[in-house]
């Protein structure tokens, strides 16, 4: 019979993925060697690899953990109770407030993962869409006749832009945290939403002049 996991043995990957995922965001996955990731985690390169059994197993746990978080926000939120409006404000808040503690897997799962093999990179991708797809479906509901016209999705994207890089402009110590960050978020965005029109439908801006 094998032997059973430590207590704390969780605890302690977690502890590792986290301090790989610092060295591959601030250095980059090629730079960053195993010796390094045990040192910034305090730990001897044998017991590194009682956990990982290589640098490339901390790329792929590191994304695909990522996105797991992503992926059970998504589904949480739509079981919440209440409008699709305040579906929407879950889902927009709660992912605001992941993305404040995972900078550096955001980062890695945007920067790196193009170093991760042709399967793992599609299943990665693959569970992406699902989330992307998640929102898209509460956008739907508010605004079925933008979803008729196939912007349900891009406007996802537009709202996950804002979202996704708030890091490379938020300073630690500023005014605003991201807890206060996600009501103007979902303010701003649900703004938006109701001021959308079909694209095919906006009135002539540019007008022809003669030469």
């Amino acid at each position: 019979m094998g032997r059973g996991r430590h207590a704390g043995y969780d605890d302690q990957r977690g502890a590792i993925l986290a301090s790989a995922a610092r060295l591959f965001a601030t250095q980059g996955y090629s730079a960053t060697s195993m010796n390094q990731v045990a040192e910034a985690c305090g730990l001897s390169k044998a017991t590194l690899y009682h956990y990982y059994r290589d640098k490339y197993a901390l790329l792929f746990s590191i994304a695909d953990t990522h996105v797991e978080r992503l992926q059970r926000i998504a589904m949480e939120a739509g079981e919440t109770p209440g409008t699709a409006e305040d579906k929407l404000r879950t889902l927009i808040a709660r992912l605001v407030e992941e993305y404040a503690d995972a900078q550096d897997e955001h980062w890695v799962l945007t920067s790196e993962v193009r170093f991760l093999e042709a399967a793992d990179r599609r299943r990665i991708l693959d569970r992406e869409r699902e989330v992307v797809a998640a929102f898209a479906r509460s956008v739907s509901v508010l605004r079925p006749d933008l979803d008729e016209a196939a912007l349900s999705k891009p406007l996802t994207m537009l709202l996950f832009g804002m979202v996704n890089w708030m890091f490379t402009w938020m300073k630690p110590d500023g005014a605003l945290d991201h807890g206060a960050m996600a009501p103007l978020v979902t303010d701003l965005f649900l703004g938006g939403l109701q001021a959308v029109r079909d694209p095919r439908h906006h009135p002539t801006t540019i007008k022809e002049t003669s030469p």
